[in-house]
């Protein structure tokens, strides 16, 4: 059951990252939940090392660290996904 909540929160914060980010991100909707879950994976090792992983109540920070790391994630990985698109269209000509 936690990869299913895995995904899930991974398609919502990376499409959350892609909304709050300017511009357009030209990546699939796989790629955007691999960054999402990404980004989660890295907030909550940020939230672990600052200490406030696991509160009582709601984890506010843990959870704005997670969208935080999926906004960092996408933002390098939108471009490096349109690069490396470019680069093998170009290739096959």
């Amino acid at each position: 059951m936690s990869w299913l909540w895995a995904i899930i929160v991974g398609l919502i914060l990376g499409a959350l990252a892609r909304a709050i980010l300017p511009g357009k991100q030209d990546i699939p909707i796989w790629l955007t939940l691999i960054f999402g879950v990404l980004g989660s994976l890295l907030g909550n090792a940020v939230a672990g090392w600052m200490g406030v992983g696991d509160t009582d109540g709601i984890d506010w920070i843990r959870h704005l660290l997670q969208l935080a790391g999926a906004v960092l994630i996408v933002a390098i990985g939108a471009p490096l996904w349109a690069s490396i698109r470019r680069g093998s269209r170009s290739h096959g000509r």
